[in-house]
C-alpha cells in the first residue's frame, strides 16, 4: 500500500498536480480508495469524495463548486460522469477498469518510481478532505477538513476502539461518507487491521464475507442492524465471529440494539457524529466506562459537548431537551464558499451546532432524540420522528418503517408512517398499538403500508423523498 501511494502521489506530481489541488473520487468501496485518498493526501492535495448515487446534476454542482482538477471514476458510472467533467472543465479523467478514448488508464498513475516531491504541509491549516453535506434543505455543501481535523478524530476514536491488527472488519459503509473515511477506511489503515471492501451493500454476500473472512469488528447503522436483528436469512451463517458492532449515522432504539446483540452474542455500541466534526464526538463504548444501551456515550476525549435551548440559546440542565452543540479539535474550518452557512453553524467561540435534537443525563451520557429540522410540530408539542420509528421497530411483524410530517388543518402537522410489514396487519391495528405506548400528542394519525422505505447509501431515510410524495398526494 505504501508503495502505492508514493507511485500515486509522484504520477500526480508528474501530471503538475500541486499543493491545494482538488482531486475528485467518485468510485464505490474498492482497496484502491485507499491509494488514491493518502496519495492525493501526501501530495498536499484535497480529496472531494462524491457519493455513488449523484445525479449528473449533483456531479456538476459538487465539481464546479469544488473546482475539481481530476476526477477518477469507474465504467459503469460514466454515463452520469462523463456529462458533468465536461460541463464543468475536468482537466483529466481516471478509469479504475478499461478506459475509453478521451480518459487515462488509472494504472498510468502508478507507473513510476514512485519518487514524489515532498510537499510542506501544515495540518492545522491544509484542507486534505471536502466531502458534500447533504443537509435537509438545498444543495450540498463541502466540508472543509483539515490533515489536523482528520487526524484528531481518528486517533481520539482509536482510543476508544479495541481493533488491532489480529482484526477483520467489513468495509460495507461508503468511503465518500464521513464514517467510512475516517471510522472505516483510515482507522483500519492506521490500526493494520484487515479490511474487506464491498461495492454495494448485498445482506447475503455480507453475511457470506463475515462468515469467510471471520470478521470480529463491524461499523454498520440502524438499517443493516435491523436486517441482522431480523432476517431469517441470518440463521444460514455462521456469524459467531463478531465480538463488536458500532453503530453511527442514525439513532438506533435500545430495543433493536439489545436484539441484534442477542442474537449475534455480540456487544453492541453507539456513537453519534457528523462530516462537520471528521466523524465521531460521542461513542458508547465500553472503554468510556459507561454502557447505556439506547445511549450515544459520554463525549469523546479533548472535545466538549452541552445542549442549548433551540428558540433562546440558553445551555440547558440534565435531561432537559434541546440542541446538541460540540467544540474540539476536529471541527470543520468551515462550509467552501458559503460564509453565511458557516456563521449559522459555528459560533464566535468555536461551538457548532449539529442541529441534533437530544439530553445528557446527570452522568454525562447523551441521548439523541431527532433533527432539529426533522421534529414534527403536532399543536404545540414536538414529536421526534426517530422515537416512533424505533417504537414501531421493536413490533415483532415490522421489517422496517419511517415517520413523516403530514400537514393538518387543525393540528397543523399530523405524525405518519410508513410501515413494511413481515407478517399481516393492518395500519389501524398498528396505529392502535402504538397508541398504547405513547402520549396522545405522539400518536401515529395516519399509516401507509409500503414495499419499501427509501434511504441514502450511508442508511439514513430519505425523509424528503416521502414528505414530497405525501405533498404530492395532499395536492393531487
Amino acid at each position: 500500500l505504501a508503495n502505492q501511494v508514493k507511485q500515486f502521489s509522484s504520477g500526480l506530481a508528474q501530471r503538475g498536480f500541486k499543493k491545494g489541488d482538488v482531486f475528485a473520487i467518485f468510485i464505490p468501496n474498492m482497496p484502491e480508495y485507499a491509494v488514491v485518498f493518502l496519495g492525493v493526501a501526501s501530495a498536499g492535495g484535497i480529496n472531494t469524495t462524491v457519493n455513488s448515487l449523484y445525479s449528473t446534476e449533483d456531479l456538476i454542482h459538487q465539481f464546479t463548486d469544488s473546482k475539481a482538477k481530476y476526477l477518477l471514476t469507474i465504467p459503469a458510472f460514466l454515463d452520469r460522469a462523463l456529462p458533468a467533467a465536461k460541463a464543468c472543465g475536468i482537466e483529466e479523467i481516471f478509469i479504475l477498469g478499461e478506459a475509453p478514448e478521451g480518459t487515462t488508464p488509472f494504472v498510468d498513475l502508478l507507473a513510476n518510481e514512485g519518487n514524489a516531491p515532498s510537499v510542506e504541509i501544515d495540518p492545522q491549516k491544509d484542507l486534505v478532505a471536502l466531502p458534500y453535506s447533504s443537509g435537509t434543505t438545498g444543495l450540498s455543501k463541502g466540508v472543509m477538513l483539515t490533515h489536523a481535523n482528520l487526524i484528531a478524530n481518528m486517533v481520539i476514536s482509536a482510543e476508544l476502539n479495541t481493533t488491532d491488527d489480529t482484526d477483520c472488519t467489513v468495509g460495507v459503509l461508503p468511503f465518500f461518507h464521513i464514517y467510512g473515511m475516517v471510522l472505516i477506511l483510515n482507522l483500519a489503515i492506521y490500526r493494520g487491521t484487515k479490511l474487506v471492501t464491498m461495492p454495494r451493500f448485498d445482506l447475503e454476500q455480507f453475511l457470506q464475507i463475515v462468515q469467510e473472512h471471520k470478521v470480529t469488528v463491524l461499523s454498520l447503522v440502524p438499517p443493516i442492524i435491523i436486517a441482522l436483528a431480523k432476517h431469517p436469512i441470518v440463521d444460514n451463517y455462521d456469524v459467531s465471529s463478531v465480538r463488536t458492532i458500532g453503530s453511527g449515522a442514525a439513532p438506533l432504539g435500545e430495543e433493536l440494539e439489545q436484539a441484534c446483540a442477542a442474537r449475534l452474542g455480540c456487544e453492541i455500541y453507539q456513537g453519534f457524529g457528523l462530516t462537520e466534526v471528521a466523524g465521531a464526538s460521542h461513542v458508547n463504548s465500553a472503554l468510556t466506562g459507561v454502557i447505556k444501551p439506547g445511549s450515544v456515550g459520554p463525549v469523546i476525549p479533548n472535545t466538549e459537548s452541552k445542549i442549548i435551548d433551540i428558540e433562546t440559546g440558553a445551555e440547558l440542565g440534565a435531561n432537559e431537551k434541546g440542541e446538541i452543540l460540540v467544540r474540539g479539535p476536529h471541527v470543520m474550518v468551515g462550509y467552501l464558499n458559503n460564509p453565511k452557512a458557516t456563521a449559522n453553524a459555528i459560533d464566535s467561540e468555536g461551538w457548532f451546532r449539529t442541529g441534533d435534537v437530544g439530553y445528557v443525563d446527570e452522568e454525562g451520557i447523551f441521548y439523541i432524540v431527532d433533527r432539529v429540522k426533522e421534529l414534527i410540530k403536532y399543536k404545540a408539542y414536538q414529536v421526534a420522528p426517530a422515537e416512533l420509528e424505533a417504537l414501531l421497530l421493536s413490533h415483532t411483524s415490522i421489517a422496517d418503517a419511517a415517520v413523516i410530517p403530514s400537514p393538518n388543518e387543525e393540528a397543523g402537522e399530523v405524525p405518519k408512517a410508513f410501515v413494511v410489514l413481515k407478517e399481516a396487519l393492518t395500519p389501524q391495528e398498528i396505529m392502535d398499538w402504538v397508541a398504547e405506548q405513547v402520549a396522545p400528542y405522539k400518536r401515529i394519525r395516519l399509516l401507509d403500508i409500503v414495499d419499501e422505505i427509501p434511504k441514502s447509501a450511508s442508511g439514513k431515510i430519505l425523509r424528503r423523498v416521502l414528505v414530497e410524495r405525501e405533498r404530492a398526494r395532499l395536492a393531487g
